[in-house]
């Protein structure tokens, strides 16, 4: 775990900077721009939620660190997670990236014991409620006191920046002992883990509006309204309660994740720079209240220009929210825009798909700065037109009906697909038989028990998954019934 293990690893030197190696998954990852002081401990408190460490090297005097993750799922994860929230060791932003190794050689057992003893001091951190320390098992729900509110901070500012940290599902704000607090739910509880880490006792503004944050007892929250004091993301179909007496006495509400700043500070095109002081927005938690203003598209980049079709995007993000347009641009056919129907399907598609696999290559999400996806003018080529789709009319959107089942069976992609709308005609061998034929390697297979209409799929791997869904996804089973696909948290 020290630098005399510099000469089993081949060709440590050469930094694997080039966006090629970036983007191949490996179970090693590559740590660079550590602080001098840096400590075995400090680099596995980044790593352990994540998953087991197998292997660890650290390279103090190149201020770098190799470390191997027990599964390539894990280290994914883990690279995905620190693409949206920058990792900080001793309050020093670092860079992780892919390794070029896909295993280290070391000393296996004396490597083994000193990440054995680097761990247990991980867990009596966490233990004793200081440094960056996890604990298993902890609740996905966080308890959040804002002191010295000299500024007003709403449900939506919450939600952009929690959100940071991975999904959020359920915001629910109140005022105990003239304090403003909040529950948060995260749709997992390693993101509640770094959340914490990260913001509490952080400033939202500066000098004021200090996070206190805490893990709460309960381990899910049951929000009734969507409103500007909870609100439940996963469900638009939710009544606003007490608001509609004052939407019915004419009292404007904010928008649907736009920001509701007091008048002082309101604009009328939404908050920009100019209405909130500079001096407003700490430098340290870089809260961005600007961009509060609604942003519903997508920029999606590193995209196979072989296999992409405007078709294929609209299936895949549409597993998250109603895709209105896509468009892959003409001149750098590698990236598309994808506009949702709404901010929070844009939060939760971002955050489900960036850094998976599509047709081989690892997809980068992110935000766009466009506000809509312009359709081609009349005068464009016929390549041009064909790039660009507007999908704002199809029957294939899983979110229009209020109500729908499809909120509460929102799930990251996995490698076990959820088939639904089986018709009694067609058998386990005629479904598995179209998966084969696709190209997909089906390693197992089950009906709902009570529901022959449904069934699992397990296929060889989550890229083959995201493959098979966005193949098979409304295919024709009998004249009218077509087969509808989703990723599903159970497995087989």
């Amino acid at each position: 775990m020290s630098s005399s293990h510099l000469s089993t690893v081949d060709g440590t030197d050469r930094l694997c900077v080039s966006e090629r190696a970036q983007c191949v998954p490996s179970r090693v990852l590559h740590l660079r721009q550590l602080p001098a002081d840096v400590s075995e401990q400090d680099v596995l408190a980044l790593a352990l939620p994540f998953g087991r460490v197998s292997q660890l090297i650290t390279l103090k005097a190149k201020n770098q660190a190799f470390l191997e993750m027990a599964s390539e799922e894990a280290a994914v994860t883990m690279v995905n997670y620190y693409t949206s929230a920058t990792p900080t060791v001793r309050n020093q932003p670092i860079f992780i990236q892919y390794s070029t190794h896909h295993e280290l050689k070391t000393d296996n057992l004396t490597n083994q014991r000193a990440i054995s003893a680097a761990a247990v001091h991980c867990g009596s951190m966490a233990s004793g409620g200081e440094g960056r320390g996890f604990t298993p098992g902890q609740s996905p729900v966080l308890r959040i006191i804002v002191e010295n509110l000299f500024y007003p901070v709403t449900l939506e500012v919450l939600q952009q920046i929690f959100s940071k940290f991975g999904s959020v599902l359920k915001i629910i704000t109140f005022t105990r002992n003239n304090q403003f607090q909040a529950l948060l739910q995260f749709s997992d509880a390693v993101h509640a883990q770094h959340a914490k880490a990260s913001l509490d006792g952080q400033n939202i503004y500066n000098s004021c509006c200090t996070l206190r944050i805490d893990f709460s007892k309960l381990s899910a929250l049951n929000v009734k309204y969507n409103n500007d004091k909870s609100r439940d993301f996963t469900r638009a179909d939710l009544p606003t309660g007490e608001l509609e007496q004052a939407a019915a006495f004419g009292v404007a509400l904010p928008p649907y994740g736009a920001a509701a700043f007091p008048p002082t500070f309101q604009h009328h095109t939404g908050v920009s720079m100019a209405t909130v002081p500079s001096s407003l927005v700490s430098p340290r938690v870089s809260l961005q209240v600007a961009s509060l203003t609604v942003h519903s598209v997508l920029l999606v980049s590193n995209l196979n220009p072989e296999s992409v079709s405007p078709h294929c995007l609209f299936i895949l993000f549409g597993v998250y929210g109603d895709v209105q347009r896509v468009k892959i641009l003409f001149n750098k056919k590698e990236n598309a825009l994808v506009q949702m129907s709404d901010a929070t399907q844009a939060q939760l598609a971002m955050s489900h798909l960036n850094g998976q696999r599509l047709h081989g290559n690892v997809i980068r999400v992110t935000l766009s700065k466009h506000p809509v996806v312009q359709l081609p003018r009349r005068v464009a080529g016929q390549e041009e037109q064909a790039l660009t789709r507007d999908f704002s009319g199809s029957a294939l959107h899983r979110f229009k009906k209020p109500g729908s089942k499809n909120f509460n069976n929102i799930f990251p992609p996995s490698a076990t697909l959820h088939l639904s709308n089986i018709p009694s005609s067609v058998s386990e061998e005629v479904l598995k038989d179209l998966f084969s034929s696709g190209g997909f390697t089906v390693k197992a297979f089950k009906f709902f028990q009570k529901d022959k209409k449904m069934a699992l799929m397990q296929l060889a791997s989550v890229e083959e998954a995201i493959d098979a869904l966005v193949s098979l996804h409304d295919h024709q089973l009998d004249h009218n019934q077509h087969l509808r696909v989703s990723f599903s948290k159970s497995t087989i």
